[in-house]
């Protein structure tokens, strides 16, 4: 990876070596060739044609994300300011909200039901970012980013779009934005009831307190089959409390792995396959990796 002249642009903006899978919310893995912290359409502008060629993997808060141990030779992408900011105007029987593809999810949600704009309450109990859950069509709790989103602004290779809704071939935890950098995404909401709507948020939170862990985890570890849960499959496996060295799968709900303070990344990597294993020889189903990976490319 060629990286002297974005090194010579970026400035402070550029940290080489720089941690990555410690940004996670595992909070342990390796390391990438570089970091580049963009905050805004300027930043893109000037350093965007440098990025051309470059292998580029976006960090947003790092939930759904496993990096391996070692120095992968990616640049790691972070967007910030401009990128993290939530705009909304009122445009007949709907509210058009403009979220920057940096901007948390569950900070999203309060602002907006505190505004009495409703419809994305659901993810207050999603721990990432717009960009991210773009890519994923991430959801929870009756509802996803297709219920909602108009249409998401990207940038690849120097060039950016604007995707309808349509265009973005939204589907379980999938969507047509794979190798795509999100800028920011539009959502069609409504107004309503804002003490309803931070009553939903509250109950939303309290379940996820009641029934899912805290500690260091990535979220859920496998996307759910059809018609069935991941946990359960997990759980009837026997694979509650299974751990691996500094892994463990969380006695609380099975579709969530956790990791131990100063643990390994490749751990979590063979704990997940194991269980993965053990699921298949129960129940013949064979479970889809809901994390993104980095580093375990060749890796079953």
């Amino acid at each position: 990876m060629s990286l002297e002249g974005l090194v010579d642009a970026a400035g402070e903006r550029l940290v080489e070596h720089a941690p990555f899978g410690a940004r996670t919310t595992y909070r342990v893995g390796g390391t990438v060739r570089a970091l580049l912290t963009l905050s805004g359409a300027k930043d893109l502008e000037q350093l965007g044609p440098l990025l051309e060629g470059l292998a580029i993997f976006v960090l947003g808060n790092g939930s759904n994300l496993l990096v391996a141990e070692g120095e992968h030779d990616v640049l790691g992408l972070h967007l910030e300011g401009e990128f993290a900011e939530l705009s909304w105007r009122d445009e007949g029987g709907h509210v058009i909200v403009r979220a920057g593809a940096g901007l948390d999810l569950p900070v999203a949600a309060r602002r907006l039901a505190a505004e009495g704009i409703v419809g994305f309450e659901w993810a207050v109990g999603v721990p990432g970012t717009f960009g991210g859950a773009a890519v994923m069509n991430a959801g929870g709790h009756g509802s996803d980013m297709a219920a909602s989103v108009d249409e998401v602004s990207t940038w690849r290779a120097g060039e950016q779009r604007i995707w309808s809704a349509d265009e973005l071939a939204f589907a379980y935890r999938a969507s047509a934005l794979a190798d795509h950098v999100v800028t920011s995404v539009t959502l069609r909401l409504t107004r309503g009831d804002a003490g309803a709507a931070k009553r939903e948020i509250g109950e939303i939170v309290r379940w996820r307190r009641d029934h899912q862990p805290g500690g260091a985890n990535g979220g859920s570890v496998f996307t759910n089959p059809a018609g069935d849960h991941a946990g359960r499959l997990i759980e009837a496996a026997g694979c509650k409390g299974l751990r691996i060295a500094s892994a463990m799968v969380s006695e609380k709900h099975a579709n969530f792995i956790l990791v131990d303070a100063n643990g390994r990344a490749n751990d979590v990597f063979d704990l997940l396959c194991e269980v993965r294993r053990r699921v298949e020889q129960d129940s013949g189903v064979r479970l889809e990796i809901e994390h993104r990976l980095l580093g375990f490319e060749g890796r079953p």
